[in-house]
C-alpha cells in the first residue's frame, strides 16, 4: 500500500515472498534525507535453550495494513519524516531470515532513530500479526512483551501484576505444545 501524500510503502509478504531490504531502503532514499534508519527482525536459532527450526507469521491482513498506517500517522505527528517503508512476512520464516523490516528516513539521524525504533514496538504492541515458534522439540504461539505490557494495564493507567497476568490471560495458552513443562506461559522476550 503507498501514499503518495505521506511517502509510505507498507507490504504483508505473503508465503515464500522474501523481504527485499534493498526496496524498501531505497524507497525511503531521498536527497534531501540525511539520516536512513532500519530495523530487521530476522529468526535467531534458539530461545530460552530450545532449537529453534522456524517462525510462522499469521495476520489479518486488512486490520494490519490499517493499524500500520495508523502507526506510519503518529510517527509523522511526532517526528519530521520524509519517508517510511514496512515489510512483514506470513508464513513460515526459516533460522537466519528477515521476518519484518522497518526503513524510516529523516533529514536528521535523531527523529529517523526515535521513529524507527517506534514504529516497530508499537508494531509488535498492535498489530494483528501473530507467530508460532517452531522447535526441535514442539511448538508455541508467541505474545510480544509490548502487547503484554499494554494489556497488563489497568483502564486507570495502574499496572497490575504483570508476570500473573501474563499467564492468565494469554491467548495462546492453551494452544502450546512443547516437552518442557516449564514453558507452558512463555513470552517473547526479544
Amino acid at each position: 500500500m503507498h501514499n503518495d501524500q505521506d511517502k509510505n510503502l507498507i507490504e504483508i509478504l505473503d508465503g515464500n515472498v522474501l523481504v527485499d531490504i534493498a526496496k524498501y531502503t531505497n524507497y525511503v532514499s531521498d536527497p534531501q534525507a540525511g539520516a536512513i534508519t532500519t530495523f530487521s527482525g530476522t529468526t535467531r536459532d534458539t530461545f530460552d535453550g530450545k532449537t529453534v527450526v522456524e517462525l510462522r507469521y499469521e495476520a489479518y491482513v486488512p486490520m494490519a495494513v490499517r493499524q500500520i498506517q495508523a502507526i506510519c500517522s503518529s510517527a509523522r505527528a511526532t517526528w519530521k519524516i520524509h519517508a517510511i517503508s514496512v515489510a512483514h512476512r506470513l508464513g513460515a520464516v526459516p533460522v537466519g531470515e528477515t521476518s519484518v523490516f522497518i526503513a524510516v528516513s529523516a533529514v536528521h539521524r535523531a527523529d529517523a532513530l526515535d521513529a524507527c525504533k517506534f514504529m516497530i514496538d508499537e508494531l509488535k504492541a498492535t498489530v494483528p500479526i501473530w507467530k508460532k515458534e517452531v522447535y526441535s522439540n514442539g511448538e508455541v504461539w508467541k505474545e510480544n512483551p509490548e502487547f503484554m505490557e499494554r494489556r497488563s494495564m489497568e483502564p486507570a493507567g495502574k499496572a497490575v501484576d504483570a508476570p500473573n497476568v501474563a499467564c492468565r490471560r494469554i491467548c495462546c495458552g492453551a494452544k502450546s505444545n512443547v516437552s518442557d513443562e516449564s514453558t507452558a506461559c512463555e513470552m517473547n522476550l526479544e
